[in-house]
């Protein structure tokens, strides 16, 4: 930091070295600038003033200019934009003449032996260029797939609420949850839909600075920053965007120095009133290792679950796929039936169906030959038995023993609580929805229980799960880990 020398004396403490100036009966000293502090705090916020306000270094007051000394161009910038007509007012009321506040970068020390550095023009600041989404010179998000837009997105009744959120995010306007909040298994299509999101924020608002990137590369800029000394860049360039888009954020869930900036990240930009849109493989609550803080926050939104794809959603996606192929191989045809019955024998997830019917294009393609059912099951034999993977009762009671953590001996064996009676309906009812055993079959692993029991716990977990969303929650997350 250069020395700042005025007639009236120079002063060093916490806020930096500055000029004191006697302004009438008032003297700008310690005391002002840490009462303008108060003040600024309380009309910004406290997560914007650490982040904006404290780096500042007040440098001088003369002949009505405030002069600070930032850390860097890019936060003298955002603060110049942002803040300095509440500097300004604030240093005014109490008794100070200024009209403008400046911002600029520490003049730089020669090292020794070396000539001065370059004169720089008072006040001057370097400009950053406007943030946009996929600008990798200035926005260090990943890049966007130009295939993932709401026109390709193909919907059904497991999706239908997730891709009215996101269509409602993308709209741009005001804030009317925040955060969005996308869950779901492996290729549900939440990295589809935050995609489609960016690309149409993108469309309609060109001038929104949209950021979107995995929470692996939110760790590793941060790392980045960490080994470079250049925290501030990094808390400047996550903190002024519009909106924050961040996949997969169950990465970060264990690494507490990376989940600390997240939070702080996370409520600077709420503050602000801006858009965050956020995704994960299961619902905040579930996600282990996560600080309850963060989780909290996370469910202070809307949250969404992209249930498991049905048969209409799958035969769906299988079209719409394959009338583009048609035309990309000239006009191949596919036989009545086939995507009927890839709709029906892969069920794990779109990504599995979406690159069985690219190797049945190019396959058939290859060697000259129509889409038949007889060539289907040929070419995509392994991934046919992979989806015959049939879950069995024994796997179904052991998860949600672990689920409920009740012992499984107490899941077949005959307590009647209702802490491990419901569990062991649950369990029956899966084993109805999710294997191909008869009601007696199933009975005999239940400790030999009758099938009259069986029925009547099933029919009782279909009756609660229209009424108890904890319930459906709970089927729907152990549906998804024995199909995975």
């Amino acid at each position: 930091m250069t020395d700042v020398s005025h007639k009236n004396g120079t002063r060093q403490d916490r806020f930096g070295p500055y000029a004191i100036q006697k302004v009438g009966r008032r003297i700008m000293n310690e005391d002002t600038w840490e009462q303008v502090c108060n003040e600024l705090k309380k009309t910004i916020g406290t997560n914007n003033f650490v982040t904006w306000i404290e780096p500042l270094r007040l440098s001088g007051l003369r002949d009505g200019i405030a002069r600070f000394e930032v850390p860097t161009s890019f936060m003298g910038d955002w603060v110049a934009r942002n803040y300095a007509e509440q500097i300004r007012q604030h240093i005014a009321r109490t008794g100070a003449a200024v009209d403008r506040v400046e911002f600029h970068l520490p003049a730089a020390r020669p090292a020794p032996g070396a000539g001065a550095a370059p004169a720089r023009r008072p006040g001057a600041r370097r400009t950053s260029a406007p943030l946009r989404a996929g600008d990798e010179a200035d926005l260090p998000g990943a890049p966007l797939d130009a295939r993932f837009t709401f026109d390709s997105f193909v919907v059904g009744k497991p999706n239908e609420l997730a891709h009215a959120a996101a269509r409602r995010v993308a709209e741009g306007g005001p804030v009317t949850f925040n955060p969005l909040f996308l869950y779901g298994g492996v290729g549900l299509g939440k990295t589809h839909l935050m995609h489609a999101i960016a690309h149409e924020l993108q469309a309609r608002s060109p001038e929104l600075r949209v950021l979107y990137l995995s929470a692996e590369q939110f760790m590793y800029r941060f790392v980045q920053a960490l080994r470079e000394k250049q925290i501030m860049d990094f808390k400047g360039l996550f903190r002024s965007v519009d909106v924050l888009m961040v996949d997969d954020v169950q990465f970060i869930a264990g690494k507490e120095s990376t989940q600390e900036e997240f939070f702080h990240t996370f409520n600077a930009l709420v503050d602000q009133n801006k858009q965050i849109v956020i995704s994960a493989d299961r619902a905040p609550g579930e996600i282990k290792d996560l600080e309850d803080r963060i989780k909290s926050r996370l469910q202070c939104g809307l949250v969404v679950d992209l249930h498991p794809t049905d048969y209409e959603l799958r035969l769906g996606i299988l079209q719409q796929k394959a009338d583009h192929y048609r035309q990309q191989y000239g006009g191949l045809s596919v036989a009545e039936g086939v995507l009927e019955f890839l709709a029906h024998r892969i069920t794990t997830n779109v990504r599995v169906l979406e690159g069985a019917l690219t190797r049945l294009f190019a396959f058939a393609s290859l060697v000259g030959r129509e889409i038949t059912l007889d060539l289907a099951q040929d070419c995509l034999a392994d991934i046919l038995r992979a989806s015959d993977r049939k879950v069995t009762v024994e796997e179904i009671q052991r998860r949600v023993s672990e689920h409920y953590n009740i012992r499984l001996s107490d899941m077949i064996g005959p307590k009647r609580l209702r802490a491990i009676a419901r569990p062991r309906q649950i369990a029956m009812y899966l084993a109805k929805q999710m294997t191909t055993r008869s009601l007696p079959e199933i009975g005999r692993r239940f400790g030999g229980r009758d099938h009259t029991t069986i029925m009547h716990g099933i029919r009782k977990i279909e009756e609660l799960r229209s009424t108890d969303s904890q319930l459906a929650e709970d089927l729907e997350l152990l549906r998804r880990l024995l199909e995975a």
